[in-house]
């Protein structure tokens, strides 16, 4: 048994963010798959919802010393692994960087993320009537609204990636956000740090592997 495990879905941006982080942290760990989608949802089911109140993903569980902590959100969970893995670090120690670090990860996390993700998207069709294109259009706007936002406030600090020449936090949220982006066709061309910044990622094994066509519920081509 592994001394860690992570519920993850394929395409849940908040499942790739902290699959990304256990990558650059070399950390080992046992994938548990939770499908969103099949049977109404495995994440509403009831012993799922005894690991996570909020039935989301992704849900951390680490067994140490004959205990298991269970943690659910993405920023908790990479700010935890600081804390029990800190090398390397993810967060900046000092409190300036660090807040300018955790500024990128909410503006995506708070600000662009929760606005289209599943429930978001399947509410607008219940309650609204939206079809697919309108959802599709909802999602790209405030993809969009995102970027213009991000590419303002890492320009300044990027180099290789988000916060100079070491991956970080920052680019465990940005990778995740962009891939969104091809999924919903938003064009990437007035956003030239941004993209600079995923060439450097798309480089690297923690970010190759961690991609939802390389963990194990990818679907099958």
């Amino acid at each position: 048994m592994k001394e860690f495990a992570l519920y993850s879905y394929f395409r849940s941006s908040a499942s790739y963010r902290v699959r990304i982080a256990l990558g650059l942290k070399g950390i080992d760990y046992e994938y548990r798959a939770v499908h969103l989608l099949n049977d109404g949802g495995e994440q509403l089911k009831t012993d799922y919802a005894a690991l996570n109140p909020s039935r989301e993903v992704p849900t951390l569980v680490h067994r140490k010393n004959g205990q298991e902590t269970l943690i659910g959100q993405s920023v908790a969970i990479i700010d935890y692994l600081d804390r029990v893995a800190p090398s390397p670090l993810l967060f900046p120690q000092d409190p300036a960087q660090r807040a300018k670090v955790l500024q990128i990860c909410e503006v995506i996390n708070s600000g662009i993320q929760p606005l289209h993700n599943l429930r978001v998207l399947k509410l607008l069709a219940a309650k609204f009537d939206a079809s697919e294109e309108q959802k599709n259009e909802w999602t790209r706007h405030w993809l969009t609204y995102g970027f213009d936002t991000l590419e303002k406030l890492v320009a300044p600090t990027a180099k290789t990636f988000c916060f100079g020449d070491t991956p970080g936090a920052a680019d465990c949220f940005m990778i995740p956000n962009l891939a969104n982006a091809d999924r919903f066709q938003v064009d990437l061309a007035p956003y030239p740090t941004l993209r600079r910044i995923r060439e450097s990622c798309e480089k690297l094994p923690a970010f190759i592997q961690a991609s939802p066509t390389k963990v194990p519920d990818a679907p099958k081509t």
